[in-house]
């Protein structure tokens, strides 16, 4: 396999590094201390930084004012973000307008992608059904009536929901198909409740009574909310790892000053050896994360594999979840005591890192997953 990112994709990270080179992980009331939202907004100067350098359009087309890149520009641009927890919607809004590029309507496009790609509009999406554990698609019903459709359900823990403009929220027809439907915020009929991630993030529990949809903003083409599920997953291991990095740099560089006996305990084979297990964990992370990431891409160019992307997808997810829990644990074992004061940003990286194995879900689900998958598409 050749990992050498292009051009395009390495400009994409250096832009990425200039940006979150003053973002401090720190800058919101920690986790641990509050006990509703550390904050009623996501980072609106850092968002209006990120539009100015262009990374809000980073995956959108030409036409719709983008720089065409792929998913794995998006995730190299979301690892970077992670390593200085920054709190805006680069996700979901990324995510949410690539599936809209991809799979909508001409006109849906022309009214979302190019406010979305300037950072004038805000998108993010609902991905977690009723309890996080249940398909999100099932937890709302679409029913057409003539040039609409009517929305029915409940989707929880969506991210930023209180901030965006538009919600992408997944639904299912009655007839076994599943469709994405972009709704706005202040839609009629559409109610937010207050939620709140272990990382001290606001969410929203949304509620769709009768809500109403034009059919050029619900897009049904076959596979366009697998297509941002996955495009969403995917992008949570690119978290997951760029949040992984930062813990082991900053363990190493404690255990490294912190010295016992008269010797920094990074010299001590029991502190060498599991950082080491801890950076083949991030080295597994990453091989996994971009082959999923290039999976998705070559799937949507219409390049096929042994295995649907989904299969590459569940492998990443897998090393992700079970990864990133350990390189914390880790982190917070090898800092001793120090790694709990709250003075110390270690904390707010477990609480991040919680979050994001929550969102991830279980190895072991996605190691049936993957099970499945194997046993529909034989290799030989």
């Amino acid at each position: 396999m050749d990992f050498t990112f292009t051009e395009e994709q390495q400009a994409a990270v250096e832009a990425a590094k200039a940006v979150f080179a003053d973002v401090a992980p720190d800058s919101v009331p920690s986790p641990a201390l509050t006990p509703r939202a550390v904050a009623e907004e996501f980072d609106r100067p850092l968002w209006a930084k990120l539009a100015a350098s262009d990374l809000l359009s980073l995956v959108l087309a030409e036409e719709h004012g983008g720089a065409g890149l792929d998913a794995i520009a998006l995730c190299l641009v979301l690892r970077e973000a992670a390593k200085v927890l920054a709190r805006v919607p680069l996700l979901e809004h990324c995510a949410t307008a690539m599936a809209v590029q991809a799979h909508g309507s001409p006109e849906l496009a022309a009214a979302l992608l190019p406010g979305a790609g300037d950072g004038t509009l805000v998108l993010t999406a609902a991905a977690h059904g009723r309890s996080g554990h249940d398909p999100a698609e099932l937890a709302v019903t679409a029913r057409r009536e003539g040039d609409t459709w009517t929305l029915e359900g409940l989707q929880t823990a969506v991210p930023w929901a209180h901030s965006a403009d538009w919600i992408a929220v997944p639904a299912h027809t009655g007839e076994g198909e599943a469709v994405l439907a972009l709704v706005p915020r202040e839609a009629e009929g559409l109610t937010l409740a207050e939620q709140y991630s272990t990382s001290g993030e606001r969410l929203a529990e949304l509620t769709l009574e009768g809500v109403r949809v034009p059919a050029t903003h619900l897009v049904e083409a076959a596979g366009a909310w697998d297509h941002l599920r996955q495009l969403l997953a995917t992008g949570t291991c690119a978290l997951a790892l760029g949040l992984g990095e930062s813990v082991l740099t900053m363990t190493s560089q404690y255990t490294s000053k912190r010295e016992q006996f008269g010797f920094p305990v990074a010299t001590f084979q029991a502190v060498a050896v599991q950082a080491a297990d801890r950076y083949i964990d991030l080295r597994a992370m990453e091989v996994t994360l971009w082959q999923a990431a290039w999976r998705l891409d070559a799937s949507t160019g219409g390049a096929g594999g042994p295995l649907p992307s989904a299969g590459d997808v569940a492998v990443a997810k897998i090393w992700a979840s079970e990864g990133v829990r350990r390189v914390v644990q880790t982190a917070q074992h090898l800092h001793g005591g120090f790694g709990a004061d709250t003075d110390y940003p270690l904390h707010r990286y477990h609480a991040w890192a919680k979050q994001l194995e929550l969102q991830l879900g279980p190895a072991a689900a996605h190691e049936e997953a993957l099970g499945d998958l194997l046993a529909a598409h034989p290799l030989a």
